[in-house]
This record gives structure tokens, sequence and C-alpha cells, in this order.
């Protein structure tokens, strides 16, 4: 468990590592400000997410499905929530750069849990459930 949230984190850090740089220098300093919170904003419901889904895989098909639905709209509804409400609530934020940036993070940070899912099932032995 401990590796997958580490190999989620790192991948989403890594990504923001590679892109801010550049950003910065095309689009200023608020391309760096809204690229760090985005990540923020992606990574701490995707962790909780990918915990889930990780206990989910022992467990029954229907608590697998609940983990799938359940962590889809948790880690959504986090995402869009907190980005409005940072986009209505603060000047600063109230700009349409930053919603791309969220778009931008929520899709990498989702891509690299599922990746970080299937890895981890991959490796571990096949689980049944004969309940």
């Amino acid at each position: 468990m401990k590796r997958s949230l580490g190999l989620l984190v790192a991948g989403g850090l890594a990504f923001w590592l590679v892109i801010v740089y550049p950003a910065r220098l095309l689009w200023g300093d608020t391309a760096a400000v809204f690229s760090a919170v985005a990540t923020l904003l992606s990574l701490i419901p995707a962790c909780a997410t990918l915990a889930w889904s990780r206990w989910s895989f022992h467990s029954t098909p229907e608590q697998q499905l609940l983990a799938l639905l359940g962590g889809t709209s948790v880690r959504m509804a986090f995402v869009v929530g907190v980005g409005l409400i940072l986009f209505c609530a603060l000047d600063y934020f109230h700009e349409q750069s930053f919603l791309i940036w969220l778009v931008v993070f929520y899709l990498v940070t989702l891509a690299l849990e599922m990746c970080v899912l299937l890895i981890g099932r991959s490796a571990s032995e096949p689980t049944q459930y004969h309940g």
C-alpha cells in the first residue's frame, strides 16, 4: 500500500517538476502557482481513492464496484468542488488557465492512479472471493 501511494505521489510530483519551469517561463509565476495548486488538489483525492481501491481488491465484488464508482465520484467532487470554490471565491484564481491546469492534473493523476492499480493488481496473486 505504501509503495503504491509513494509511486502515485512521486509520479504526480515528477510530472509537475517537468512542466513547472517551462510553464513559468511561458506564462509567468501564476502558471507555477496554478499548477502547484492543481497538483495538490488532484493528488489528495487520488491517494484516498487509491487506498480505497487497493483495500477493495481483497473484498467482495460489490465492494470493488463501490470503490470504482465511489472513487470516481469522490475524486471528481473534491477536485471540481474545491477548484470551483477557489475559482469563484478568490480573484487570483479567477482565470481560465487555472481551470485548464486543474483538468490537466486531474487527468494525469487519474492515469497514474490507474497505472499504479494495474501494476499492483498484476503483481499480487489473483484474489478470488469465495463468499
